[in-house]
């Protein structure tokens, strides 16, 4: 990338053959200039479109008829390619260049990166199942996925291992489909979830599962792209028109992070028992009672609790009086707490090392990372506990048996926070929530408003938030100053735009 005086520069190629299929591993950057307005416009837009994809995640089952109704919606409003066709040029051209300005946007943090890649892979999935079997072939052959489909003798001579061992396969299937032979380590997803068959070192794999193998295979391919875009960063910063668009599309992923508020201290330690019970998510509920009955958690478990209980507003003085209190019950004394685990406490609310004041968790990060092992309690009970122990903890929880079975059928399908969004609807008695779920805090606020106790809660994360975004424009616009004064102009609009999407979405 190099900058020009109102262009970022790309250098020229062929729009035709660059864009002359539907779908791609956006292996090549773009090369022609684009005018700056350009330049924001894809970048605002292209955002809204993973926002879009989300939410709809975690609102739908991924691929549903509503998901992709709704997404075909949004793809056609925002000008995207939503349906292969002579005319989409320019739609693949606009979709190409807004994904490499993104990578610029979300390759600065590890949290960036993940939401980032997550939200390409969902919308390539949704892309993907459009194509026709004639056009997948294609895409495998011109990105060197050369998976070999298996002979009519040797897919005769498995038939029935095919059709035991595959999902949705029957025997007339079997013959109407192809199989891929596929090494096992490039399955893995397929191999966990008992799928396909798999026999001496390679899975058979048909033609409707193949986009597992894809998938994974655009995802490690975008990973190791961010991490070489970040090596590039500082001489992007360098541009003071790009550099505050780029900080303000990095901030806008997550909406509010909660991690800085002003209803600090309005949660008594008294409540957090019974809040628990109410408004706390199962992920939350499992360490709190983990905590109750061991008298202990390790780190993982004390990170991912202790964060949230701090972004429901318990103060540094009340997390070292509650883990305090509990860990002496237990086989800590208040000497060894003081040096062991205090420390740690207030690291955690940036009073320690390097000051940072550490965001909660969100239900990606706790879903994604750091997964618990024999004796932890962290995680995400959807996605790492064993369903018959999930089933026992419902059942304790008291959650109806056909609502067991809805949580279940999610868990099943890898839908880990639509399951959590069920269990909200289940525990509240409520249906069809209107908001999408990706945040233990977010499952706590939206708690404390169904049951008539979060109005002031609410109000109060609300208004840091908005201070917050009103700061980063401030700043941003302290930047720009320095650039030419319609450039900057152009740019307030835009993020001044980009603010309200995110706020009303």
């Amino acid at each position: 990338y190099r900058s020009s005086n109102r262009s970022w520069k790309l250098l020229p190629n062929s729009h035709t053959e660059l864009y002359g299929q539907c779908l791609q591993f956006y292996g090549q950057p773009p090369l022609e200039n684009i005018a700056l307005s350009e330049f924001e416009t894809f970048a605002v837009e292209r955002l809204k479109l993973l926002k879009t994809v989300e939410n709809l995640g975690v609102s739908y089952v991924k691929l549903s008829e509503q998901y992709t109704k709704k997404l075909d919606q949004e793809s056609k409003n925002l000008n995207f390619p939503y349906r292969s066709g002579p005319s989409e040029i320019e739609k693949r051209r606009k979709d190409h260049i807004s994904h490499f300005i993104l990578r610029l946007a979300y390759c600065q943090t590890e949290d960036l990166r993940r939401w980032f890649i997550q939200q390409e892979v969902d919308l390539f999935r949704y892309r993907f199942s459009y194509l026709s079997s004639k056009q997948k072939l294609e895409f495998l052959h011109k990105n060197n996925l050369q998976y070999d489909a298996i002979s009519v003798e040797e897919k005769k001579a498995l038939q029935d291992k095919l059709v035991n061992s595959s999902y949705a396969v029957s025997g007339i299937t079997v013959e109407d489909q192809d199989f891929y032979k596929v090494p096992f380590q490039d399955a893995l997803d397929l191999v966990r979830t008992r799928k396909v068959y798999l026999k001496a070192g390679y899975v058979y794999i048909p033609h409707q599962d193949i986009v597992t193998i894809i998938l994974n295979d655009f995802r490690t391919r975008l990973s190791k792209a961010l991490a070489l875009t970040a090596r590039s960063l500082p001489a992007v910063h360098s541009d003071e028109r790009l550099q505050p668009l780029l900080n303000h599309l990095s901030h806008a992923y997550v909406g509010q992070d909660y991690s800085i508020q002003k209803n600090v201290g309005k949660i008594s330690l008294e409540q957090i028992d019974s809040l628990s019970g109410k408004s706390f998510p199962l992920c939350m509920r499992q360490l709190h009672q983990a905590l109750r009955e061991n008298h202990h958690l390790r780190h993982g478990g004390r990170m991912q609790y202790g964060l949230f209980l701090k972004g429901i507003g318990l103060s540094l003085e009340q997390a070292l009086q509650f883990w305090r209190s509990e860990f002496i019950r237990g086989k800590v004394d208040a000497d060894k707490f003081d040096k062991a685990y205090a420390y740690s406490i207030r690291h955690m609310f940036g009073k320690e090392g390097k000051r940072t004041d550490y965001t909660p968790y969100s239900c990606m990060k706790v879903i994604l990372s750091n997964p618990p092992s024999q004796g932890d309690h962290h995680g995400c009970p959807f996605r790492h506990s064993d369903p018959e122990l999930l089933k026992q903890k419902l059942q304790f929880y008291k959650v109806s048996p056909s609502g067991i079975s809805q949580i279940l059928e999610l868990v099943k399908g890898m839908h880990y926070q639509l399951a959590c969004q069920k269990y909200f609807e289940l525990t509240h008695n409520v249906s069809d929530i209107t908001f999408s779920l990706n945040h233990p805090n977010q499952y706590f606020v939206e708690s404390q408003k169904v049951l008539g106790g979060g109005k002031d809660i609410k109000r109060e994360m609300d208004t840091p938030q908005r201070s917050q975004e009103n700061s980063g424009r401030g700043s941003a616009a302290a930047r720009e100053a320095a650039a030419a004064a319609n450039a900057s102009q152009h740019l307030a609009e835009m993020t001044e735009e980009l603010d309200s999407f995110f706020q009303d979405a």
